[in-house]
C-alpha cells in the first residue's frame, strides 16, 4: 500500500488548513463590501469550455476517462463567462461575482516522461466582472485588487510589487513588425527571449527595435512616455494612463510598487486586454506569484447570452491562497492581520465523575464563542493538565479539581 500521496499533491495539517480558511475569510470580507456575490462553478467541465477558445494548453488539462470529452477546472474564468451566458444571461449588467475553490492542472515532471506527469491541485480565491469595458472598470478591479492586499497585510514588508501589461498596446507595437514574424516576435517577447529576437529574419534596427521594446518596464509614467513616443497620442493609452492615475497614491499609501511591462503577459492565452500579477518576496526568498488575471473581453463573447444585456465584456483576478498563507507564516503577519493565533482553551479534570461537570465548562466556554475541547481521560493533576496542552497546541487549561 502507498502511503504518500499521489505527485503533485500534498496533505495538510490543521494549522495550514485553518490559515487557508482565514485568508479566503478576509478576501471573502472584502469582496462583498465591494458589492460582489458569491457563485460555485463545477469542478467538472467540458474539455471544449475548459480550453476556452484556446486559450489554455490542452496539455495542462486533467482530462476524465468518460464518453464525454470532460476535465478538471484548471482555473474559474472560463466556467464563470460560460455560466454568465448562460444560466445567468437574464440578469442586469456588470455581475460582480466571487468564487473559491481548488483547481486542477496537470504537470509534467523534471524527467519529462508520461510517466513523470503531476496533477497538481491549488486554492484559489477571486473576482470576475462581466458585461463593464470601460475604464472605469479596469480601475475598480484593480483599487479592489489594492484592498485585498491590505486586508491581507501585504505590502512593503513582503516587496509586494503589482506587474501591469496590456494585450492591446503589446499588438499595436509589434503592427510594425512584418505579419509573417508577429506571433515569432510576440512569444520571443513575452519569454524575454534575447536569442530568438537576434535570430528573427528582421532588419537590424527592427530587431534592436525589439530589443529596446523587451527591456522597457518600470515606473509606469516613464513608460507610458516612451511608449507614446512609439505609437503616437492614441485612446489605448489615454485609458491606461487614466486607469495607472487611479492606483498610483493608493498603492504607494499600502507600500505596493507599481511596474508597467508591455511585453507581458500571464501564463494563460485568456487575455485581450489589460493584465496583471501580483509578486511578493519573502525573507530571503525566491519571488512568490501570488495574484493575476485580466480583461477577457473575446471569450465572454463566445459564451453569447448577453443579447440585450450590453457589452460581451469581462475581467477578474484571482489569488493563490496557498502561497500567501506559507508567505505570511514564514515573515509574519504584518498591516491589519492579527498576531498569532491562539489556541483553544483545553479543559481537563481529575476524577471519572467529573466529566459531566467538564462537559458543561466545555459548552459553556463554546456559547461565549470560544475555542475549547476536552481532555477525555482523567489526569492526575494541573500541572499534568498543562502539558498536555502544550503537546496539544492549546493556547491555555481549565482544570477542574
Amino acid at each position: 500500500m502507498a502511503l504518500q500521496p499521489a505527485a503533485g499533491a500534498r496533505d495538510l495539517n490543521p494549522q495550514q488548513v485553518d490559515g487557508n480558511r482565514t485568508l479566503v475569510s478576509e478576501l471573502a470580507k472584502v469582496y462583498r463590501l465591494w458589492g460582489y456575490e458569491e457563485v460555485a462553478p463545477p469542478t467538472i467541465e467540458r474539455l471544449e469550455t475548459l480550453q476556452a477558445g484556446g486559450g489554455i494548453d490542452g496539455r495542462e488539462l486533467v482530462r476524465l476517462a468518460t464518453e464525454e470529452a470532460l476535465g478538471l477546472r484548471p482555473e474559474m474564468t472560463a466556467s464563470i463567462a460560460r455560466a454568465a451566458g448562460t444560466r445567468m444571461a437574464g440578469r442586469s449588467r456588470p455581475l460582480r461575482l466571487w468564487y473559491t475553490g481548488p483547481i486542477y492542472r496537470s504537470r509534467q515532471s523534471d524527467g519529462g516522461s508520461s510517466s513523470g506527469q503531476q496533477i497538481v491541485e491549488e486554492l484559489q480565491s477571486g473576482v470576475e466582472l462581466l458585461g463593464g469595458a470601460s475604464a472605469a472598470d479596469d480601475s475598480e478591479l484593480l483599487r479592489l485588487l489594492l484592498a485585498c492586499l491590505r486586508s491581507l497585510g501585504l505590502g512593503q514588508k513582503h516587496q509586494t510589487q503589482l506587474l501591469l501589461g496590456h494585450h492591446g498596446v503589446l499588438a499595436a507595437l509589434l503592427e510594425q513588425v512584418p505579419a509573417e514574424q508577429r506571433t515569432a516576435a510576440r512569444q520571443a517577447l513575452t519569454g524575454f527571449d534575447f536569442l530568438a529576437i537576434a535570430a528573427l529574419p528582421l532588419p537590424e534596427a527592427q530587431r534592436q527595435g525589439l530589443q529596446r521594446l523587451m527591456r522597457l518596464r518600470g515606473e509606469p509614467a516613464a513608460v507610458l512616455y516612451q511608449l507614446e513616443q512609439l505609437l503616437g497620442p492614441c485612446a489605448l493609452l489615454e485609458n491606461l494612463a487614466t486607469t495607472v492615475n487611479t492606483l498610483t497614491s493608493t498603492a504607494a499609501a499600502q507600500g505596493v510598487g507599481l511596474s508597467l511591462d508591455p511585453s507581458f503577459q500571464p501564463h494563460f492565452a485568456l487575455y485581450d486586454g489589460l493584465v496583471l500579477k501580483v509578486v511578493c518576496r519573502g525573507t530571503d526568498t525566491a519571488p512568490v506569484e501570488i495574484a493575476s488575471g485580466g480583461r477577457y473581453d473575446a471569450l465572454v463573447g463566445r459564451f453569447g447570452g448577453l443579447e440585450g444585456q450590453g457589452t460581451a465584456a469581462g475581467m477578474g483576478f484571482g489569488f493563490a491562497v496557498e502561497p500567501i498563507r506559507d508567505l505570511l507564516e514564514m515573515t509574519g503577519r504584518a498591516g491589519s492581520g492579527s498576531g498569532p493565533v491562539q489556541g483553544p482553551i483545553l479543559v481537563a479534570y481529575g476524577q471519572p465523575s467529573q466529566l459531566p461537570q467538564a462537559l458543561d465548562q466545555l459548552e459553556a466556554l463554546h456559547r461565549q464563542g470560544q475555542a475549547a475541547e476536552l481532555l477525555s481521560r482523567p489526569c492526575a493533576s494541573a500541572a499534568e493538565a498543562e502539558q498536555q496542552a502544550i503537546r496539544r497546541n492549546c493556547g491555555s487549561t481549565l482544570w477542574i479539581a
